[in-house]
């Protein structure tokens, strides 16, 4: 499961700058807030599976 969210995390950034640079307008706003959202959730999810440690 994690792999899967860090999969998710690194393609979902590497797309949000991919589309930074190469679309422009209200394409590039919808896909930046579609890779936007998947880097949050999949943020959020690694949190929540983080190991948690005694210390």
């Amino acid at each position: 499961m994690k792999s899967l969210l860090w999969t998710l995390l690194a393609v979902a950034l590497v797309a949000n700058v991919f589309t930074s640079i190469t679309l422009s307008g209200v394409t590039q706003m919808l896909v930046s807030v579609g890779t936007g959202v998947v880097v949050l959730a999949s943020a959020a999810g690694l949190y929540v599976l983080r190991d948690k440690h005694s210390g």
